[in-house]
């Protein structure tokens, strides 16, 4: 089973209006990441710009519809189209969400949460096993942003995280957006989540902007929107980890509103400046 092999540098999510410019010269980042889903057509405009970049960069594919928590089974249309897109393009690492998607035929467009229970653990590790076998590839596991919790969880999240890494062998991406959201909207504190999270098996870290909003009590509400620069707060953690594990592949994410390609690359410059000073400290 081949594992993550991404450079320990920043990458940025590929947009196609910012081809032209990401092709006219080198670009100061390590690698770009792309969904899965945005792929899976025979050809066109998308594979033309996404076989140029792969040509100079290394790629992660990110999927965001597989339901790896669903109480169903995986969609077995959807895992063929997927092992295409990775024989086609041979990422460095490929990476999905802990959450669900899907009800009998429906396909919800967002990544809902799960309760964290025997059931869940046993289901989600079955997924994975599916997913790495059909792959033949590790995949990383991401830890999600939640506005909820369940009653009916009986494992707190790093836990859980730590248990399915141990069962499927799967490796986690760590985003530190999600952390800082889901931290605040149940009141809790992201540096004790992080002191807890599985650490070592961390293979890609993401960076995300958030938007601020209330829910119905005036307490204050995050949404993981991917619309804004990071924010100061997740810088602050970002740097915290990196300082404790070193350098590891980190992915600016701006996925709404998304601005000129100089904006973007400035932020994947101000990660990979934390990383240098990591590296050099080591």
């Amino acid at each position: 089973m081949k594992a993550s092999q991404l450079p320990a540098r920043a990458g940025v999510g590929f947009k196609p209006e910012h081809f032209a410019m990401i092709d006219a010269e080198r670009q100061p980042v390590g690698f770009f990441e792309v969904h899965a889903e945005n792929y899976m057509g025979a050809g066109g405009p998308p594979h033309a710009q996404l076989s140029r970049l792969r040509e100079d960069y290394a790629l992660s594919i990110h999927g965001v519809g597989l339901s790896i928590g669903s109480l169903q089974p995986l969609d077995q249309d959807h895992l063929r189209r997927l092992r295409q897109v990775c024989d086609r393009y041979q990422p460095e690492s490929f990476s999905e969400h802990l959450a669900w998607s899907t009800h009998d035929t429906t396909f919800l467009n967002d990544l809902l949460p799960l309760p964290y229970t025997r059931e869940t653990l046993e289901q989600i590790c079955r997924h994975i096993d599916e997913v790495q076998t059909t792959l033949g590839r590790q995949m990383l596991l991401e830890n999600p942003a939640t506005y909820l919790l369940f009653e009916e969880s009986t494992y707190e999240e790093t836990d859980f995280l730590d248990e399915v890494v141990k069962r499927s062998g799967c490796g986690l991406l760590l985003d530190i957006n999600n952390v800082f959201v889901a931290s605040t909207n149940h009141n809790t504190d992201p540096r004790s989540y992080l002191a807890c999270f599985p650490i070592r098996h961390v293979r890609e870290i993401h960076l995300g902007g958030h938007s601020e909003t209330e829910d119905d009590l005036g307490a204050p509400l995050l949404i993981d929107s991917h619309d804004t620069p990071v924010r100061d707060p997740v810088w602050a953690l970002y740097a915290e980890v990196v300082a404790r594990i070193g350098p590891v592949a980190t992915l600016i994410e701006w996925d709404n509103d998304v601005p000129d390609w100089p904006v973007l690359r400035s932020e994947a410059e101000a990660a990979e400046a934390i990383l240098r000073r990591s590296a050099l400290a080591a």
